[in-house]
């Protein structure tokens, strides 16, 4: 009887726990839209200007709450395929939004657009990693490097250049091309110093970034299956940051 008594209790406790997970997930989704986000990076780019943005202060600093708490979920997420990011603080990741006009044309002062970079060291490290940016109808995730500093960008080339097959069976990939169909960026006329012109696999040596993107519209941004949908986008994303830090460990 008693047996009885502490079976039925764990059983209350199991459907009371259910009932309790139903709920923060409701809530979690409820706060991850990124309605507010899309919604305030509309109205910035139509008030670029100083005054409008102090105004708009407390809906700047919702939306970043809401890009810290969405990064923090991502970095989870991410997390069980890619243990080099577990241990990482969303506020390293944040991109700020204050733009750098100390040497552009265009002096407004604040970038249109939220994001992070999810990598060992954060959005300043030179390693491949996991990019989301959020734009009224701009927004996409991206991963591998973006125009590397000369050392990191030859130690890439260096590993293609001595295993281009393991880098090809990567980026050929069914999986990998649902999402990302070519390599980012410009590319050299011709090799790169230190390589040979005549490499059978030149083509992939020129390169000056190692970056792959995928785009999302507003629609699949508000979504609240967008978590998932970046997610397994950053899935397909594992093998070819795995392959250039691997690379820039090895050459650097």
């Amino acid at each position: 009887m008693f047996e009885t008594k502490v079976i039925n209790q764990f059983k209350i406790k199991l459907v009371f726990l259910s009932a309790i997970k139903i709920k923060l997930n409701s809530k979690l989704f409820n706060v991850l839209t990124m309605k507010t986000v899309l919604s305030f990076l509309n109205d910035l780019k139509k008030n670029n200007t100083k005054e409008w943005f102090n105004e708009n202060r407390k809906r700047y600093e919702e939306s970043k709450e809401k890009m810290l708490f969405f990064t923090e979920l991502l970095i989870q997420e991410v997390s069980k395929f890619d243990d080099e990011v577990s241990m990482l603080n969303p506020k390293d990741c944040l991109f700020r939004i204050f733009r750098d006009v100390r040497f552009s044309k265009d002096k407004t002062p604040y970038k249109t657009n939220m994001g992070s970079f999810i990598t060992r060291g954060g959005r300043k490290s030179h390693r491949a990693g996991y990019y989301i940016h959020v734009e009224p109808g701009s927004s996409f995730v991206g991963g591998g490097v973006w125009c590397p500093m000369p050392d990191p960008l030859k130690a890439i080339r260096s590993e293609i250049y001595d295993n281009a097959e393991g880098f090809k069976e990567v980026i050929n990939d069914k999986g990998f091309k649902k999402y990302y169909t070519g390599i980012m960026g410009e590319q050299l006329k011709t090799a790169p110093k230190g390589f040979p012109k005549d490499f059978e696999d030149i083509e992939l040596l020129r390169h000056k970034s190692y970056a792959f993107g995928y785009n999302f519209d507003d629609k699949t941004v508000k979504s609240d299956d967008f978590v998932g949908n970046v997610v397994d986008a950053f899935k397909e994303l594992y093998k070819v940051n795995r392959y250039l830090n691997v690379a820039m460990d090895k050459w650097m």
